[in-house]
Order: structure tokens, then C-alpha cells, then sequence
């Protein structure tokens, strides 16, 4: 009986190792990846504070989800060339450059830009709803039409310069929690903002898959932390002190929501 106890408990404890040994194989192998980020401001980490003085204008926030990364799975070797304002033409002429064949792991979070997000949002805190929703959908034809092609553009350019890199698009929140109590904008322009960001990102996870690239959706955790949420908000709302804050993820939106979805899509 004792025997039998202490075989029970060896396998156990053997079962209990293998578990382990398996969840981590993903972080074992991590270590040996050549890691590039690129992007725009929701890459580099703009409204997560603790800029790098080396980025400048581009403000990399050592919060962002690629230092984040960094940070906790130490690949071989990381570099950030994400940047604020980084549209789907900065990325391809200023970005890609940061690549090489010996990349072995891409992120890229772009497209809002393209979009003008910036400008909607101020038409849309500034004008009132019937501009609001008129400039949403504006935004919106101009996804449709070209930011299939935009996208990729980019695409293509991340695998001819590093074909054997696993690619990782990561996506936009969602801004708006509907059907609570919110002061601000009205419940319409709230809900065409939400409209217009599910497109983008509909059409950049499409364009993603054609690609052979990996989709990192954050939509859904950030779920119960957006604006208008009763949950601990992810995203800045206007933030008249410091413009380039608003709309944009808290250090606690890129931890806990943008960097588990990535550590995940990365693998």
C-alpha cells in the first residue's frame, strides 16, 4: 500500500511537472526570437507614460505592449520603431528598414491613422452629433475603399524583408461601452465611433489572415473597461491637458489588455 502511495504520488507530482514544462513551453522558446515592433501610437504606447528619451516625438512608453513583451519574455533581441501619428505609408518608409531576414517575430498595430482617427474624434467632441456621424462614415468609406490595399502594402513588405518571422496584427478597443449613464457625447456618436472602429478592425484582421499573419483582437477584453464603462477604464477619455492622452490606452489598457492578447497571438 505504501509503494502504491508514493507511485500514485511520483506520477502525480510527474503529471504535475509535465503541466507545468507544457504551459511554458511558449516562454521557453521565446527567448531565442529576434523581436521588431511596429506601428503607430497605440504601439508605441502614447497615454501609457514612462517614454523612452531615445523616441522623442514618437513617445515608446516603457508600458507599451511590445516593451511589455520585452520586458517579461526577454527575447534574443527587441527592437521598437513604433511611432505617434505612424500611418501605413510611415510604417512602410520609415519602419520596415528595422527588419531583416533574421527577424523572427513582427508586431504591427496601424491604420487609424490612415482613417483619422484624431480628427474624427475632435469633430466629434467639438461639432456635435450630425457632424460626428457624418465624418464616422466618411472615415468609414475610406476603409472600405483603401485600407484593404494599405494594409497589404505593409503586409508585403514585412514578409519580403523578413519571410520567416511570425507576424502578429494587433487591433483597436473599441471605445464606447453603450446603454450606460455617460456624459459627453451622445449616445448616437458613441455608437457610430464604435461602428467605425469594428470596421477597421474587421477589415485589418481580413487582411491579416490573407496575409498568413496572426490577429490579436483586443476587442473583448477590453470589454467592461472602455469609456462610459462602470469597470476601471483601459482608455483615456479627452483629456484637454495633455490631447495626445485622449482615446488612447492607460498603462493598465496596455498590461492588461493589449500585452496578454500579444504574449498569446505571439506564442
Amino acid at each position: 500500500m505504501r509503494r502504491s502511495r508514493l507511485a500514485t504520488l511520483a506520477l502525480t507530482l510527474a503529471a504535475s511537472v509535465g503541466v507545468t514544462l507544457s504551459l511554458a513551453a511558449p516562454a521557453q522558446a521565446a527567448p531565442s526570437d529576434r523581436y521588431v515592433a511596429l506601428g503607430d501610437s497605440y504601439a508605441s504606447g502614447v497615454g501609457a507614460d514612462s517614454y523612452t528619451s531615445e523616441s522623442g516625438n514618437c513617445l515608446r512608453s516603457t508600458n507599451a505592449y511590445p516593451a511589455l513583451y520585452n520586458a517579461n519574455i526577454k527575447p534574443a533581441s527587441y527592437r521598437s520603431v513604433a511611432c505617434s501619428g505612424a500611418t501605413t505609408a510611415d510604417v512602410i518608409n520609415s519602419q520596415l528598414s528595422a527588419l531583416s531576414s533574421t527577424t523572427t517575430l513582427v508586431s504591427v498595430t496601424v491604420g487609424g491613422n490612415d482613417v483619422g482617427f484624431a480628427n474624427i474624434m475632435s469633430t466629434c467632441v467639438l461639432q456635435g452629433e450630425t457632424q460626428c456621424v457624418a465624418a464616422v462614415q466618411s472615415a468609414m468609406n475610406v476603409a472600405r475603399t483603401s485600407m484593404p490595399g494599405r494594409l497589404a502594402n505593409v503586409y508585403n513588405g514585412i514578409k519580403s524583408r523578413s519571410p520567416s518571422a511570425r507576424v502578429v496584427v494587433v487591433g483597436y478597443p473599441v471605445f464606447y461601452q453603450l446603454g450606460t449613464t455617460c456624459v459627453g457625447l451622445s449616445a448616437t456618436s458613441r455608437a457610430k465611433i464604435n461602428e467605425g472602429i469594428n470596421l477597421l478592425d474587421d477589415i485589418t484582421r481580413t487582411a491579416a489572415v490573407s496575409a498568413g499573419f496572426t490577429f490579436a483582437d483586443v476587442r473583448s477584453i477590453f470589454v467592461g473597461h472602455q469609456l462610459c464603462s462602470y469597470g476601471t477604464k483601459w482608455l483615456h477619455a479627452l483629456n484637454v491637458l495633455s490631447l495626445s492622452k485622449s482615446y488612447h490606452p492607460t498603462a493598465a489598457g496596455q498590461s492588461g489588455g493589449y500585452y496578454p492578447v500579444f504574449r498569446s497571438a505571439a506564442g
